[in-house]
């Protein structure tokens, strides 16, 4: 049985639009969660931007020769009907068992995601129709390109149930960030903590940043030891109070 997609808090958006993946996974690497970042899943073109959304996962097994036919694209069961199916601004997340030989999709599908307002497309696979691709504008995270189609390599089996993606178990409605440094799952239940978590991190970096260029040793800095984690609360302290602002 299909789920549901789910609608994202667009304050979250905000918030995580903030965080760097890289941040995220010490926050998650905290809370005791390691295996959540997409093996293989790279930025398509340099400088796309850091985008947020909820997971919808697509999913391919190994190519049977009966099934992974031409035909099957006008099948119910398709990458075309799954499409169909994506709400504005989720995050598409197609497990291809890291198949590099066979594109998951190409650039008319990804053009009509464009049209449905997906945010991106995550892959450990591969797209086809490369500039055709980066023409749609659809931000796209894959391990590269491939000429042949899916069928070549793959079976589609179905959408919107768990999969795995770059070794990792991407649940729908799971939160995806993805930047420069690839894509990042949240599961879906840890979304309000993780954000608050990953706010105050990034701040807290911010500040040993600062001192940092300040000339300040990394020794006690970063982590802060007792005495720094004093002064950077007094930090934020200030900051909070009427008229703050300036250097720690």
């Amino acid at each position: 049985m299909r789920t549901e997609p789910l609608p994202l808090d667009p304050r979250l958006v905000a918030v995580l639009s903030t965080i760097t993946t890289a941040t995220l996974t010490t926050v998650l690497l905290k809370k005791g969660l390691r295996n959540v970042w997409m093996r293989g899943a790279r930025p398509m073109q340099a400088g796309q931007p850091r985008l947020v959304g909820r997971a919808f996962t697509l999913r391919f097994v190994p190519a049977r020769e009966d099934l992974a036919t031409p035909a099957s694209w006008g099948s119910p069961i398709s990458t075309r009907a799954a499409i169909e199916d994506m709400p504005p601004g989720c995050i598409a997340v197609v497990g291809a068992m890291g198949v590099t030989d066979a594109g998951v999709f190409g650039d008319i599908l990804c053009a009509r995601m464009v049209k449905r307002g997906v945010a991106a497309l995550v892959t450990d696979g591969v797209v086809r129709d490369g500039a055709g691709v980066r023409a749609t504008g659809l931000p796209v995270w894959s391990q590269g390109v491939a000429a042949p189609a899916s069928v070549a390599g793959l079976t589609f089996v179905g959408w919107q149930e768990p999969i795995g993606c770059g070794g990792v178990a991407v649940f729908p409605n799971d939160v995806v960030v993805v930047d420069d440094d690839g894509a990042v799952l949240i599961p879906a239940a840890l979304v309000d903590e993780v954000t608050s978590a990953a706010a105050e991190q990034e701040r807290l970096e911010g500040w040993i940043m600062d001192q940092v260029s300040a000339g300040q040793a990394l020794p006690g800095l970063y982590p802060p030891n007792e005495a720094n984690a004093a002064r950077y609360r007094a930090w934020v302290d200030a900051q909070a109070a009427p008229g703050g602002g300036g250097p720690g």
